[in-house]
């Protein structure tokens, strides 16, 4: 989908902070346009004005800050996005547009976080899960799926996604399709009835899938995290909505 006419912020979305964020814009009167990847095949939108697909990199990003009269850009991409973070970090400096992420807090505050074994990529965790367990639980998102193939290729997983993961995965392995929120009861459920010995994640933040870090802790499951990759420097980062809305309808941005 496209928009017509000029847009004054540009909302970078495609999650539940972007989602709340173009409510707030939307209630304020605000002149925002979304706009999302386009890799999930039916995505949550938001309120307001979308455009889905990518900008073609840097200097796309940079031509529709430009034709677009974009003053100002708030990326509230996921946390492991890091291509467009990255990619909305150079062309904004480069636009003298401002920009400020919104990222949900992660969860290294977590009671058992403490417990956990935190990795810097997916091909370590798929490492120290090979050696933690015969039944790893995979929460790792579709696109890292063939990172974990070769490692745990002899162990009998559970992989969760929203759509086909598009890879070859190994005949033990079962795939369940679904789409967050979860809770305690229907988590424990699905680890219990497939012998779940170990779960493997990413540090996505949040309240929606947090439950089955809840209940790995409750049933002594050793847990493998994936960490955020480093942020672009000098970009101001909230993890406030409210605040983000605020700062994007300020006149001066």
């Amino acid at each position: 989908m496209r928009v017509s006419g000029a847009e004054s912020v540009l909302v970078l979305g495609g999650t539940a902070e972007a989602r709340d964020l173009a409510r707030r814009l939307e209630a304020s009167g605000a002149r925002f346009v979304s706009s999302l990847a386009g890799r999930v095949a039916r995505p949550r939108l938001p309120v307001g004005e979308v455009r889905i697909g990518g900008f073609g990199g840097i200097d796309g990003l940079r031509s529709h800050l430009r034709e677009r009269g974009v003053r100002a850009v708030v990326d509230a991409t996921h946390p492991f996005a890091a291509t467009v973070t990255g990619h909305a970090a150079e062309a904004c400096a480069a636009e003298d547009v401002p920009l400020l992420r919104l990222e949900r807090p992660g969860w290294a505050g977590h009671p058992a976080s403490g417990t956990w074994h935190w990795v810097s990529d997916h091909d370590e965790a798929a490492r120290t899960a090979a050696g933690l367990g015969a039944a790893p639980f995979l929460t790792v998102g579709r696109q890292s799926l063939g990172r974990f193939t070769g490692p745990l290729a002899e162990r009998v997983a559970v992989v969760r996604v929203v759509d086909d993961p598009g890879v070859a995965l190994p005949d033990t392995w079962t795939v369940v399709r679904s789409r967050g929120p979860y809770d305690v009861e229907s988590e424990r459920e699905l680890m219990t009835s497939h012998g779940v010995d170990v779960v493997v994640t990413k540090d996505s933040g949040g309240t929606h899938t947090v439950a089955k870090l809840d209940v790995a802790a409750g049933l002594g499951l050793p847990v493998v995290v994936v960490r955020r990759p480093c942020p672009p420097p000098g970009v101001p980062t909230t993890d406030d909505v409210g605040r983000a809305a605020q700062w994007a309808m300020r006149p001066d941005v």
